[in-house]
């Protein structure tokens, strides 16, 4: 078998075997295949795409390139969750107690922020003392005990992927849904749950712009899960505008805690019960119905705040920032940016917000940056909101004053004023699932 006439196969719109791709993702992970050949492949696929079939072995054969974490030793039923990433999305800190809360399962493995995007990982480790870096026998033994445990990535996870997405990304073949969808799920099969729960993000600051191509690749996602025999939904939610009003590692920390005492904002409280529902219903606890009514009590009763401070406590947190945000440390400046005309908040380029929550410090511009944690945005205004000149749009917090004018300015254009009200729009646009689409 040889590389060259799979490139020229592709090329021609054919469809790949599964002992073609098998052969290809080995080779590559093993160095035998040059780069400028799996680059001259990328593109192939990019121009001729990739049948369900074809995208579905592809990524099987990614998540087995390296480790497949076994979950065995953890009882029940194990369900995940993965976002395509956004600005101000704290939800794995809200839902993912919220379920354990409820009696399922959470054992989930979560990466860093890099550029606009904000990292679960960040976020956990602005609290003090809490460790994200585990080892494997403590992180089943904390799942089997408190329900959830939430840990970096380790070991050697979808090598093939870490290839193939550094090559994509220098030779302009990152937006090719089926590579999209085959990079997220190798980590997802890998990562070893039963049931996997995707938050599809869609609008400015999401890496998909539009609702029909965010629906595309949920659906493409769905259908991997499924023909790897991994229960799986997606939902494709609101990424237009910032979820929540706060942005920022230690921020975040403190919306979730109010979020889970019934306090939080209603777009991220919205998004958090249909993402936990959700994730109950595939782990079979009951209707989506039933489901919802469970997270809402969990809510109401507190038991998913406790839920959330065992699963801190256990994992060597300080529960005290918890109890009480005030104890996060503070910023030492802040600065209130305000509005230069009278109107509505027609739009928030919301990639621009999480760029300028990056300039304060809440962000990494490279792998190396270091994170301020108390560094972020509050948003006092949001999309649809009436404003007069003067009023605060928002306010910026960092250690670092002479970052304060550039991200300032940043803001200020991320926000668009109009002088009509804008058009309502929905949190969550649609629910994927096998074979069907349920538009809300």
């Amino acid at each position: 078998m040889r590389m060259y006439d799979l490139i020229m196969k592709k090329r021609s719109g054919l469809e790949l075997t599964k002992e073609e791709l098998t052969y290809m993702v080995s080779e590559y992970t093993k160095g035998e295949i040059p780069d400028y050949q799996m680059a001259s492949m990328l593109m192939a696929i990019y121009f001729q795409g990739m049948t369900d079939e074809e995208t579905a072995i592809l990524t099987d054969c990614m998540a087995h390139s390296g480790d497949m974490v076994d979950l065995s030793p953890i009882k029940g039923i194990k369900v995940d969750k993965h976002s395509t990433g956004g600005v101000g999305d704290k939800t794995t800190l809200i839902v993912t107690p919220i379920v354990a809360a409820c009696g399922v399962k959470v054992a989930k493995m979560s990466g860093r922020g890099l550029g606009h995007t904000g990292g679960t990982v960040d976020k956990l480790e602005s609290i003090p003392g809490f460790l994200t870096d585990i080892p494997e026998e403590k992180f089943f033994e904390i799942v089997n005990k408190v329900g959830v445990s939430v840990i970096g990535q380790t070991g050697n996870l979808a090598p093939a992927d870490k290839k193939m997405y550094a090559l994509r990304d220098v030779t302009a073949t990152v937006e090719s849904i089926p590579l999209i969808a085959a990079s997220i799920m190798s980590k997802k099969l890998a990562a070893g749950s039963d049931c996997i729960l995707l938050d599809v993000k869609t609008g400015s600051g999401a890496f998909m712009k539009t609702v029909e191509d965010s629906t595309e690749l949920a659906k493409k996602m769905v259908a991997i899960g499924e023909h790897n025999n991994r229960r799986t939904v997606a939902l494709i939610t609101d990424m237009d505008s910032p979820l929540g009003n706060y942005i920022g590692n230690a921020l975040e920390v403190k919306e979730a805690v109010m979020t889970l005492r019934g306090e939080g904002p209603k777009d991220l409280t919205e998004v958090c019960v249909e993402l936990a529902a959700n994730m109950m219903y595939i782990a079979e606890k009951g209707s989506l119905e039933e489901c919802k009514e469970q997270v809402k009590e969990a809510i109401r009763s507190g038991k998913a705040l406790e839920k959330l401070k065992e699963f801190i406590a256990a994992q060597g947190g300080d529960v005290s920032v918890i109890e009480d945000p005030a104890n996060f440390e503070q910023a030492a400046c802040h600065y209130e940016v305000k509005a230069e005309a009278d109107g509505y908040i027609n739009h928030i380029n919301t990639e621009e917000i999480g760029i300028a929550s990056m300039v304060l410090g809440a962000g990494r511009e490279t792998k190396e940056s270091i994170i301020d944690y108390s560094a972020g945005i509050f948003l006092e205004k949001k999309y649809g909101d009436v404003v007069k000149k003067g009023d605060v749009l928002g306010v910026l917090y960092t250690n670092n004053e002479a970052s304060i004018e550039s991200a300032a300015r940043i803001f200020k254009k991320a926000y668009t004023i109009g002088e009509t009200q804008p058009v309502y729009k929905p949190h969550i646009y649609a629910r994927v699932e096998a074979n069907k689409v349920t538009m809300f």
